[in-house]
């Protein structure tokens, strides 16, 4: 596990390493956020899943511009979180998405 002259990084991760990528790769697939545009405003959409062993669940949430939560409703946790889906909950006035 020495180092080469050429390259000096270490040719072998260490654990904490594996474990770290690993648990970022479980962040990124349980949240995602995109942003729209609505009424001339910039607002971001999230979408943050709660693994839960019997009942996981979502939780969407429209935060304005200055960190303010404008709605948030608990979703399936299979919802696709995309541009037109946010833009739609947006049109709908925030309310409930519909299963």
């Amino acid at each position: 596990m020495g180092r080469n002259k050429v390259d000096p990084k270490p040719l072998v991760k260490t654990a904490s390493e594996v474990v770290r990528r690993h648990e970022q790769q479980l962040h990124a697939r349980l949240n995602k956020q995109v942003s729209i545009e609505i009424a001339s405003q910039l607002v971001n959409v999230r979408l943050a899943i709660t693994p839960d062993e019997f009942e996981p669940f979502g939780t969407l949430t429209a935060i304005d511009a200055f960190g303010d939560v404008l709605a948030s409703v608990n979703v399936q946790p299979d919802f696709r979180l995309t541009t037109e889906s946010a833009t739609r909950w947006a049109g709908g006035g925030f309310g409930q998405i519909r299963h």
